[in-house]
């Protein structure tokens, strides 16, 4: 009988929940829209409903259920908390022992949970179903309203001490540039996530809209405006990839989340630039393939959820 795990996917306007089989397919799932609500419980009070709704379908046993938790970060892996930019009202908020109490209190039967954050487990998604099946290793990127990052080495997930291993977007990519919200100088994220491409370019006077979907449409259609902006933003990832293909000694790289979608207007200037900056022998040979999964986060929480140890 094949093993069954609950993936959760907690968004900033959404969460997602599935039943998931050891093969990846989908049996169940239950959506609900994020609570704009500055009450922390408040804000979980649907996840754990959906919890409870999922966990009852599961087949009947004794032995511990997994769980794999995908989350916005900042997150603390070891303690089980979160912190995600797009969820406010969540600060060290104890997510793990939420759920895990939720599952508990549903069906009577232990739970054993996993918690990455988004980046991790849309990397993780797409190496075990998408476009990164073939290889041991890879780096995932999402390129969206902000640009997150995971890597998988030799078929494990990298995740660091804490959890937040390879903020693709937070690295420096011009030190004397402006401080970004983090708190450095120059970060990938202020030249190549959408929001910040679309405000370059209507600083430079264009007029087209004010998502990246129109400036990337615009740039399809010849603006030479919103040619220029994407060019240098996607200069600016091109340099993060190779910096991080540099560290970690590797060379295929997986590229989704909705900027992504607008296809060579963004993946011909990233490829185009990669070789300015990945110049040493073992990365010249570097490979960006766009992701090929709908519900990579989703499926990548069920992946780490089939990870886990069972006590």
């Amino acid at each position: 009988m094949p093993e069954v795990v609950l993936a959760v996917d907690v968004g900033g306007t959404k969460m997602a929940l599935a039943l998931v089989d050891d093969e990846g397919t989908v049996l169940a799932e239950e959506l609900r829209p994020t609570p704009v609500e500055a009450d922390p419980l408040r804000v979980v009070a649907p996840l754990l409903e959906a919890v409870a709704v999922l966990t009852r379908r599961l087949p009947s046993g004794t032995e511990p259920v997994r769980v794999g938790i995908s989350s916005a970060g900042p997150l603390d892996g070891p303690p089980g908390t979160v912190s995600p930019v797009n969820i406010g009202a969540w600060r060290d908020f104890p997510l793990v022992a939420q759920v895990r109490d939720a599952v508990v209190e549903a069906i009577g039967r232990p739970a054993v949970v996993g918690l990455a954050n988004d980046g991790h487990c849309f990397t993780l998604g797409e190496h075990w179903l998408g476009a990164g099946r073939d290889v041991d290793s890879m780096v995932g990127l999402v390129l969206s309203t902000g640009v997150g990052a995971g890597a998988v080495l030799d078929d494990r997930l990298f995740g660091g001490a804490t959890g937040n291993a390879v903020h693709l977007g937070h690295i420096s990519v011009n030190a004397w540039g402006e401080r970004c919200v983090c708190g450095g100088h120059g970060c990938v994220e202020m030249y190549a996530r959408g929001p910040a491409m679309v405000a370059a370019a209507q600083a430079r006077g264009w007029t087209g809209g004010d998502d990246a979907k129109a400036l990337t449409a615009d740039a399809r259609a010849g603006d030479p405006v919103a040619l220029a902006v994407v060019d240098e933003g996607m200069r600016a990832l091109a340099a993060g990839i190779a910096t991080t293909a540099t560290e970690l000694d590797v060379t295929t790289f997986v590229l989704g989340g909705g900027v992504s979608k607008a296809g060579d207007v963004v993946f011909g200037p990233l490829r185009r630039h990669l070789p300015e900056f990945a110049v040493l022998p073992y990365v010249t040979n570097l490979e960006v393939r766009p992701a090929v999964l709908e519900n990579a986060g989703l499926l990548g929480a069920a992946a780490l959820a089939l990870r886990l140890d069972l006590p």
